[in-house]
């Protein structure tokens, strides 16, 4: 396949590169040292900037580009901050996408425009002690009463949890059925009744991306804010995480691009024997290596991408391109 950068794709990657560099850069080592997260800098400036809701229509709030664009934009985000790319990857793909995939036009309206308008921000709660990827395995159960379904349970590792607005929820709504067939999905708002937020994870980078907890105690939630079919729940994960898988390799390539640049720049200014290490072929090999690997994880994320954006399956290549940038 041969692959070229639109114009489009260009002046994204360089607006947002711009902007990482001025605002992001600064502060970066600052907050990630003492865990803060600043929701003005590092997200309402992202909705400024037409970011959060990047791949989504504009009748629904977003700027209506294609995953490419969105995978620059994680991958110059992250080549600076690596927990602004995450908080922008799992607000988007995680957050925001399955109510763009399986909502009504109502939960269209009330939850995913102020979501892609960055006027809120969106987690995903899938993961729990015994259960991650294998939803499977969800041991967060939802009983219907009457025109509610209440929650009741716990999810471990969430990115955006305690910050985010609005929750993405997978619960097992039917326990007489197979693992995979009695899950569905939820959408919970940050102030409902029996909804809170417990351990707040220390990590040991990416810390100005908050990681929580949710708890659910009798959380008591209108039966319409049911996600997709009743049963769903594992078809709507499934179908997020390959989107996500995405964004976390193109957070992963941002990474890498921005070692790469440090690792370079100082060695040319290294120096050893009167010269810089640049003119050590040892430290040469190295860098050729690093740069021959990251523009291998470039193509894989980008074809991801492109295929996200053509209507082609992807999931597999998303899934290679996570593996192999991470």
């Amino acid at each position: 396949m041969i692959f070229e950068l639109t114009d489009e794709h260009k002046l994204m990657r360089q607006m947002v590169r711009d902007f990482s560099e001025a605002e992001l850069a600064p502060s970066a080592g600052e907050r990630d040292e003492n865990e803060r997260f600043d929701r003005e800098l590092m997200y309402d400036k992202l909705g400024e900037l037409g970011l959060t809701g990047i791949v989504f229509p504009e009748e629904y709030g977003g700027a209506g580009a294609d995953y490419i664009s969105y995978a620059i934009a994680v991958e110059e985000l992250s080549r600076v901050c690596a927990s602004n790319g995450v908080i922008l990857s799992a607000h988007l793909s995680l957050g925001a996408k399955p109510l763009f995939m399986f909502g009504t036009e109502e939960h269209k309206q009330r939850y995913l425009i102020p979501l892609a308008e960055g006027r809120t921000l969106g987690a995903f709660g899938l993961t729990e002690s015994g259960a991650g990827s294998d939803a499977g395995g969800t041991r967060t159960t939802a009983v219907r009463d009457g025109d509610t379904w209440i929650l009741n349970g716990s999810k471990n590792f969430i990115t955006n949890g305690g910050d985010a607005e609005t929750y993405i929820v997978l619960a097992r709504s039917d326990k007489t059925a197979e693992k995979h067939r009695g899950i569905s999905a939820y959408i919970v708002e940050k102030e409902t009744p029996g909804f809170s937020f417990g351990k707040k994870e220390r990590k040991m980078g990416i810390r100005s991306s908050p990681t929580m907890e949710l708890v659910f105690d009798n959380c008591r939630i209108p039966a319409t804010n049911l996600l997709g079919e009743e049963g769903q729940g594992f078809k709507i994960a499934m179908k997020t995480l390959d989107g996500g898988r995405i964004g976390i390799a193109a957070q992963a390539l941002g990474i890498a691009q921005g070692a790469f640049e440090a690792a370079t720049n100082y060695a040319k200014e290294r120096k050893q024997f009167d010269q810089t290490i640049t003119n050590f072929q040892g430290v040469l090999f190295k860098l050729a290596d690093m740069a021959t690997e990251i523009e291998a994880a470039r193509l894989l994320v980008y074809q991801a991408a492109w295929r996200a954006s053509n209507g082609l399956a992807y999931g597999q290549q998303a899934a290679m391109a996570k593996m192999f940038a991470s």
